[in-house]
């Protein structure tokens, strides 16, 4: 009977996930232009027409469409049904790592806003104040009263975490006479530190950093790009501390308390 429940919660979260994603999507289409995330309605960004509600559904919708819009037939960026996917999935990752809690609902906020951030970055190469400044004080409030982060870590992990990549901004600035890492990297990394608190820095540091030297190389390889190419690190920045949720303490003992 437990079992039972268990999985029906497992896929209660994995269909809250793919409402969530779908809102997600909203979120990452809107925010670069300045635009409204409730109104309008849903619509087809090429004709405009408003989309019902049986053809919004998260993923179904994608694949009964066969990936085009209903009215103008053009198509629709698979984009939507893989943030629907992901978000769907790294709910019920959290559900399993955490259980119905306070902890799952304000992971799986931090891993939303993460997954915003990743996907507007990557498109855009911006990462918007709108997602990183109230998410500085509104996760590191979460951190400390729900996630058995203390204040003081906390608030550790925002100077620390901002500090940091502040001063390899500088740095960098003075030395190659150009800019390198931008301020939405240093806002997002304060965001990530005073919600995991300043002991994740380290791992969220070296995982998104090899990470991002693995694909920066990858593409320079491919693309015949030299050094100059702007690669966006926030979505590095995001996978190191989604990584760091699941595996980050596991990997710290490894590591430092043998």
């Amino acid at each position: 009977m437990l079992l039972y429940a268990e999985c029906l919660l497992q896929i209660f979260s994995a269909i809250l996930g793919a409402i969530v994603g779908s809102f997600l999507n909203v979120c990452i289409y809107r925010i670069p232009s300045g635009k409204s995330i409730v109104l309008p309605a849903s619509h087809c960004p090429v004709c405009k027409h408003p989309i019902k509600f049986y053809d919004n559904i998260p993923i179904i919708s994608y694949l009964m469409l066969r990936g085009k819009c209903r009215h103008c037939s053009k198509r629709i960026s698979p984009i939507y049904p893989v943030i629907e996917v992901l978000t769907a999935v790294m709910s019920v990752f959290l559900f399993r790592e955490y259980g119905l809690s306070f902890e799952y609902l304000f992971a799986f906020l931090f891993t939303c806003a993460l997954l915003i951030v990743t996907f507007i970055d990557l498109k855009h190469q911006i990462i918007p104040d709108v997602i990183s400044l109230p998410g500085i004080p509104l996760f590191a409030l979460a951190a400390i009263f729900f996630m058995d982060v203390t204040f003081r870590d906390s608030l550790i992990g925002i100077l620390a975490g901002g500090g940091f990549l502040f001063l390899i901004a500088l740095g960098y600035q003075i030395l190659t006479k150009r800019e390198g890492m931008g301020g939405g990297d240093i806002k997002l990394l304060a965001m990530v530190g005073g919600f995991l608190g300043w002991q994740s820095l380290w791992f969220v540091i070296m995982a998104s950093s090899l990470i991002g030297a693995v694909a920066g190389i990858s593409v320079m390889i491919s693309r015949g790009k030299d050094t100059k190419y702007a690669i966006p690190f926030g979505p590095f920045l995001s996978i190191g501390a989604i990584a760091y949720i699941f595996w980050g303490n596991m990997v710290m003992k490894l590591l430092f308390y043998r």
